[in-house]
């Protein structure tokens, strides 16, 4: 397919950091974005601030953990997708999370199973001749279990598996899946964690390497954050058990 071909781009949580960075570069490449997330007033106001072109960018509210709403968000919009990028997250801290499930069960919800939800209802829809690549955001923390945010880290391993058999399912119909392998962000999310400033990536970094997504299956940006994602898959146990 042409690369220059003006496409519609659906980003899911489009409030994160990075699905804003990717708005705009998307844009810059001439497609058009349905930018969809809960707090749909942030998203109005960062294309105000950022004097986006309102003709080629629409805001819709959608809620990863509503599922029973999904199939009508699917249903209702004004044209069907060419790229789908799902970039809600939700994290709270690992001790946290092991005394107050509502907060794991939350990141559950919001980063694995509201991705299954939503992205089964796209990628099953065969009418859409339009779907060619659907992006996933995940996290290095799934790629081994660690004492520090396991908790969090099974929601991401969960939703990389996901899409590592959503990529064979859709691979028939020549649509790409990727999933982004993403380590430390300077976001919101990460405000207040004590985090090494050297591995920090900027959002619209990261958004570079979804907006440009090749064939690869895992993308990892940062070549420092390949060399940590390789050691991490290949360390021992018992050495991957004294990590902090």
């Amino acid at each position: 397919m042409n690369q220059n071909t003006k496409k519609t781009v659906l980003i899911l949580g489009a409030n994160s950091d990075v699905a804003k960075q990717c708005i705009k570069q998307y844009l810059e490449k001439g497609h058009s974005v349905v930018a969809a997330s809960r707090n749909t007033k942030s998203l109005e106001d960062f294309i105000h601030t950022n004097t986006l072109d309102q003709s080629k960018v629409s805001v819709l509210s959608f809620d990863a953990a509503d599922f029973d709403s999904h199939y009508k968000f699917y249903a209702e919009l004004p044209i069907k997708p060419h790229i789908v990028v799902y970039a809600a997250g939700f994290l709270v801290d690992n001790q946290k999370a092991l005394i107050d499930f509502k907060g794991a069960k939350q990141m559950m919800e919001v980063n694995y199973m509201g991705g299954v939800s939503i992205l089964n209802i796209i990628a099953m829809d065969k009418s859409n001749k339009n779907l060619e690549r659907i992006i996933g955001l995940s996290s290095l923390s799934g790629v081994r279990g660690r004492k520090s945010n396991f908790v969090y880290g099974s929601t991401k391993a969960a939703f990389t598996q996901y899409l590592a058999g959503l990529r064979q399912e859709l691979a028939s119909r020549k649509v790409v899946v990727n999933a982004l392998v993403i380590g430390y962000i300077r976001t919101k999310i990460n405000e207040g964690l004590e985090l090494n400033e050297s591995l920090i990536m900027e959002p619209d970094y990261v958004a570079k390497f979804i907006v440009n997504a090749g064939n690869t299956f895992i993308i990892v940006p940062n070549f420092k954050w390949k060399i940590i994602y390789h050691i991490l898959r290949l360390l021992p146990e018992s050495l991957a058990a004294k990590l902090p």
